[in-house]
């Protein structure tokens, strides 16, 4: 047999057992009788995201199909078998009494090639938890307390900036102007960097945090194969961040590590924490050595907490302006309350004054549970699990996990009148008498968002202010009913959400 045979019959054997191996894939789940859509070829269950469906589009209704089938339904996740849920019992099982049976994400992650990809919400087994266990002191209540002043200031600043964009013309589009606060929130607080993105929408800061959610380094085929296949993508030295995204927040990073350093400035923020783990050894490898923080780490925890931080929280605050927009009355109990708090504290928007408005905590738990910002929670089986009752259930070893937090979170089976936007949802009692994993935007168990505490603090402080500064109603801009943006993976209004807003 001539040699050119032999190559042409090896690469025909290869490329069979390609083919054989993805088919096998792409039947699984009809294989062992669990009900599932049949997937395309490439893309699995995800077929037309980001160009003829969004993200939450399809948990939706995907979750409305098959809910009531069994404890979860068959998913293919590109190509690999998926396991999406159905029922919060296997829910509570995954994310708190079988934890440590689901404690990965299973997300393409290479730090060495790709340094941003190393943050804490990608990362796996003991790196992650060594580094959440270090990074939890940061989003203490008291730290929380120590940074409140740094955001009521951006607040005020916000303030006057949205009531002179108010000047030139009474309908205004917010989520911009809310994604700019919140810039500045995060970019004072994480970097001690003052971003002028209120002051200037075209600040370096503001643009590049708005591309570092848009833009992609591959395309639909790349996407498909980081998601695929994790593993073999790290070991080929594959990078996910964009080379203009790294190389900013890699500079700014240098940059504000090298000046506090040399000016030996403390600020008791985040930036502070991640520097006390790159020069004191506080970090433990996975023999127990003790091991620092390198640049490149500090500076994908400082690029989680901002692109995760602005974007979520200022995405509540524009959907709760939204529904407070069309239901004047909830508006005015919720300013009736701003009010009196704010007079019971002589006028001083404190600490104490946010944690004392009960119904403002209602309106946010509220929007996050109709317009949840995170609409799915992902986790990877690391060993073989049936699930309780259900001995035909079984999660194998290696299975990506789909919670569709979102599509739950509008089961009439756990809200009355799941599409209706009612703060009474979380009365303290109707709270107390709902299971946790009922209501979760930021998730939940040992894995849930280390960033909640900040994240509900800048949304509070800065939908007060607004309540109590202006009046908000629907005007025929206003986009009813919303239509999701099919390129974000989080939820997002398409074309923005436009508001009629006066003074009070």
């Amino acid at each position: 047999m001539s040699l050119g045979i032999w190559l042409l019959t090896a690469l025909l054997a290869v490329l069979g057992y390609i083919f054989l191996r993805l088919r096998r894939n792409l039947h699984y789940w009809q294989d062992h009788g669990i009900p599932c859509e049949q997937p395309h070829p490439l893309m699995g269950n995800l077929a037309g995201v980001r160009t003829k469906r969004s993200f939450p589009e399809i948990w939706l209704s995907y979750y409305d199909k098959f809910r009531g089938t069994g404890p979860f339904a068959g998913f293919y996740w590109f190509q690999r078998p998926a396991v999406f849920i159905l029922e919060p019992s296997l829910v509570k099982h995954i994310l708190i009494k079988e934890f440590n049976k689901f404690t990965d994400r299973g997300f393409f992650s290479n730090p060495d090639d790709d340094p941003l990809s190393g943050q804490l919400f990608l990362l796996d087994g003991h790196r992650w938890k060594n580094m959440r266990h270090k990074l939890s002191p940061t989003f203490t209540s008291g730290k929380m307390k120590y940074m409140f002043p740094t955001v009521v200031k951006v607040a005020h600043e916000f303030i006057d900036v949205f009531g002179k964009t108010l000047d030139e013309g009474c309908n205004i589009e917010v989520r911009e102007l809310l994604a700019r606060f919140t810039t500045d929130v995060i970019g004072t607080c994480a970097f001690g960097i003052e971003c002028s993105s209120l002051k200037d929408p075209e600040a370096e800061f503001r643009v590049m945090g708005k591309r570092s959610l848009t833009d992609l380094r591959h395309g639909t085929l790349g996407i498909m194969l980081l998601n695929s296949f994790p593993k073999l993508m790290q070991r080929l030295h594959a990078k996910m961040t964009p080379e203009h995204i790294e190389k900013f927040f890699m500079r700014i990073v240098r940059e504000t590590v090298n000046y506090r350093e040399q000016h030996k400035i403390r600020r008791n923020d985040f930036m502070d924490q991640l520097i006390d783990l790159k020069n004191n050894g506080l970090l433990k490898s996975e023999t127990g050595e003790s091991m620092n923080l390198t640049i490149e780490e500090i500076a994908a925890q400082a690029f989680v907490f901002f692109s995760a931080g602005f974007e979520t929280s200022s995405t509540t605050m524009g959907f709760a302006l939204y529904e407070l927009a069309q239901q004047p009355e909830i508006q005015q109990r919720l300013r009736n309350e701003c009010n009196e708090m704010l007079a019971k504290y002589n006028g001083e928007l404190t600490y104490e004054c946010i944690k004392d408005m009960s119904y403002l905590d209602q309106v946010i738990s509220e929007t996050l549970r109709l317009w949840t910002v995170l609409p799915v929670l992902n986790r990877l089986c690391l060993e073989d699990f049936a699930v309780p009752g259900y001995p035909n259930y079984v999660i194998k070893k290696g299975m990506p996990i789909l919670i569709p937090a979102g599509a739950m979170h509008r089961d009439e089976r756990l809200y009355p009148q799941p599409q209706r936007f009612n703060p009474d949802n979380f009365t303290p009692e109707r709270v107390k008498a709902r299971d946790s994993v009922e209501w979760l935007p930021f998730g939940d168990g040992p894995r849930n968002c280390i960033g909640l505490r900040f994240g509900q603090m800048q949304a509070r402080i800065g939908l007060a202010m607004l309540i109590k500064h202006f009046k908000f109603s629907v005007c025929d801009q206003t986009p009813i009913p919303i239509k999701y943006h099919k390129e974000s993976f989080l939820i997002a209004a398409e074309s923005g959400i436009f508001l009629k807003v006066e003074r009070v």
